[in-house]
C-alpha cells in the first residue's frame, strides 16, 4: 500500500496535470459547486518564440486558461464561445437573412439589435422578425474556439492546457440500513452530473471540500442546458482518496466517458458496519439572543429524531472523510421489507468524526412547554446596568409507545445565562447548550421542571 506522502504527491500531480505520462490524456476534477477543472493536451505546431494557435475545446471560462508546462507562456487569447441565438443575432448585424413566413420566404437586412430591426427590400424597417429566421451556417458556432498567442522556449508539437468549465457538479449519496444490536450497514456513492462536457475516456477526480470561489464581476456566460454523465469504468479497482491542501480528492477507477442523458454513480468506499444510536430531542423554545420573553400559553414542541453513526479512529470507515451529501436511513418492517425512515443533508465530515443526521419527527412522542413564573429586575454587577430575568418552566412529555423512551429536552442560548434548579440533572454540553435527559414511561407521561436565570 502506498504511503500517505506518496498518495499526496500523486494526487497533487494529477490535480495540476503534471503527473508523468498523464499529459496525453484528458483529466477532469469535478467540484461540488459545478466547476470542472479540465487538463488536456491539444495538438499544436509551436515554433520557438511566439506562435498563434486555435483550439476547439468547447465551453470554457477564458479567464481561467493556463499552461500546464512552465516552458509555454500564454501571452493572450480570444474566445468565440457564444453558441446561443442571441450571439448569432449580434454576429448577423449587416447581413441579409432569409425568413420563412407561411409558405413564402422574406429577405431582410438586420440593421440593429436591442431591439432587433430589419430593413425590407422596399426600404421600410420593421421591429421584430418577419418570420422564422434561417441563420447562415457560418454565423452559428457549434464548437467554440479558443485562439491563443503563446511563447515557447523550444519547438513543440503539443500544447498542455488547464481551464475551467461548468457542470452539474457531483454529490455524495449514503444509505444506512438499520440492523440489530445497534448496528447499521453503511454504503456511499458519488453521483456525477456533467454539464456541457463531452469527453471520451477521461480520468476523473472528485474534489470534496470548499476551496473558495471569487464573486464574478459580471454575470457569467451561460453554458447551456445541464447534462448528466455516463462512465465506463474498470470494475477491478476502487476509488482512491488523498488530501491536497485542505480538500480531499477522490480518483474514480478506469476511464470515464461523459455525455448527455445518463447519471453515473460510483462507490466511494467498501460497505461498512457501524454502531448507530438514535436520540429524541425537544428543541429550545426561547430566543437565542436578546430578552427572555414572557409567555403564558402552552407551547407544543415536536420531538425531533437524531441518528449518530459512530466512526472511531483506527477503523477503515472512521479513518476516511465523508464528503457532504444526502443520507437516507432504512429500517425493516415486520414483513422484513426495508422502509425509508429518514432523509437529511449532511455536511463534510472529517475522519474520526461521528456522522450526525437529523431525520424527521417522532410520531408517537410529544412535548408541551409552559412558563409558570416570570420575574425581572436590575443587575448592577461590575458597574453595568443590565436586566436580569428568572423564569420557571414545566415540560410535559408524552409517550404513546409500548416501551419507555428517553427524550433530551434542550435549552440553547447565547450570552450570560444559567440553570438555577431542575427536577432532572442539567447536563451542560457547551456554553450555549444544556440538556435534560428525561425517561418517559410506556403509554404515559413525564414532567420536567427547571428554572432559568438570564442577563441581557
Amino acid at each position: 500500500m502506498p504511503s500517505s506522502r506518496s498518495r499526496y504527491t500523486g494526487a497533487l500531480a494529477l490535480l495540476l496535470g503534471a503527473a508523468p505520462g498523464a499529459s496525453a490524456q484528458v483529466g477532469l476534477t469535478m467540484f461540488n459547486d459545478g466547476r470542472v477543472l479540465v487538463r488536456r493536451t491539444v495538438p499544436a505546431d509551436l515554433k520557438q518564440g511566439q506562435s498563434e494557435v486555435s483550439v476547439a475545446i468547447g465551453q470554457v471560462d477564458p479567464a481561467t486558461v493556463f499552461s500546464l508546462d512552465s516552458s509555454v507562456t500564454i501571452l493572450g487569447s480570444r474566445y468565440e464561445g457564444g453558441v446561443d441565438e442571441g450571439s448569432v443575432v449580434r454576429r448577423a448585424v449587416g447581413r441579409r437573412i432569409t425568413f420563412l413566413s407561411g409558405r413564402d420566404t422574406v429577405r431582410a437586412e438586420l440593421v440593429g439589435v436591442d431591439p432587433e430591426r430589419y430593413k425590407l427590400t422596399d426600404g421600410s424597417v420593421v421591429f421584430g422578425r418577419p418570420g422564422t429566421a434561417l441563420w447562415p451556417a457560418d454565423l452559428v458556432i457549434t464548437n467554440p474556439t479558443l485562439s491563443l498567442n503563446v511563447s515557447t522556449s523550444k519547438p513543440r508539437r503539443a500544447l498542455p492546457l488547464g481551464y475551467f468549465t461548468m457542470s452539474g457538479g457531483w454529490e455524495a449519496s449514503y444509505h444506512l440500513l438499520m440492523g440489530a444490536k445497534g448496528l447499521a450497514s453503511v454504503s456511499g456513492q458519488a453521483v456525477l452530473r456533467a454539464g456541457p462536457l463531452k469527453v471520451k475516456e477521461a480520468s476523473v477526480q472528485l474534489l470534496a471540500g470548499d476551496p473558495g470561489r471569487a464573486m464574478p464581476q459580471a454575470p457569467p456566460q451561460a453554458y447551456g442546458d445541464m447534462m448528466v454523465a455516463r462512465a465506463n469504468m474498470a470494475k477491478e479497482s476502487g476509488v482512491g482518496e488523498a488530501t491536497v491542501g485542505d480538500v480531499h480528492i477522490y480518483s474514480l477507477p478506469g476511464r470515464v466517458t461523459i455525455e448527455p442523458g445518463v447519471v453515473t454513480t460510483v462507490q466511494l468506499f467498501p460497505p461498512a458496519t457501524a454502531g448507530i444510536t438514535k436520540t429524541y430531542e425537544a428543541p429550545s423554545a426561547n430566543p437565542y439572543y436578546g430578552p427572555l420573553p414572557q409567555f403564558g400559553e402552552p407551547m407544543e414542541s415536536p420531538i425531533g429524531i437524531t441518528y449518530t453513526v459512530r466512526r472511531p479512529r483506527k477503523s477503515d470507515f472512521g479513518d476516511r472523510p465523508m464528503p457532504a451529501g444526502t443520507v437516507r436511513l432504512y429500517e425493516s418492517d415486520s414483513a422484513g421489507q426495508a422502509q425509508l425512515i429518514g432523509e437529511a443533508s449532511a455536511g463534510h465530515t472529517a475522519a474520526g468524526e461521528d456522522l450526525r443526521v437529523s431525520a424527521g419527527v417522532a410520531f408517537d412522542l410529544g412535548a408541551t412547554r409552559v412558563q409558570t413564573t416570570y420575574t425581572t429586575g436590575r443587575d448592577t454587577t461590575g458597574g453595568r446596568k443590565r436586566t436580569v430575568a428568572t423564569a420557571d418552566y414545566r415540560v410535559t412529555l408524552t409517550n404513546a409507545r409500548s416501551e419507555p423512551v428517553a427524550v433530551d429536552v434542550l435549552e440553547e442560548r447565547g450570552g450570560e445565562w444559567s440553570v438555577v434548579s431542575s427536577s432532572v440533572p442539567a447536563e451542560k454540553l457547551s456554553s450555549t447548550r444544556t440538556r435534560f435527559r428525561v425517561t418517559v414511561p410506556a403509554g404515559g407521561e413525564a414532567i420536567l421542571t427547571y428554572r432559568l436565570r438570564v442577563l441581557w
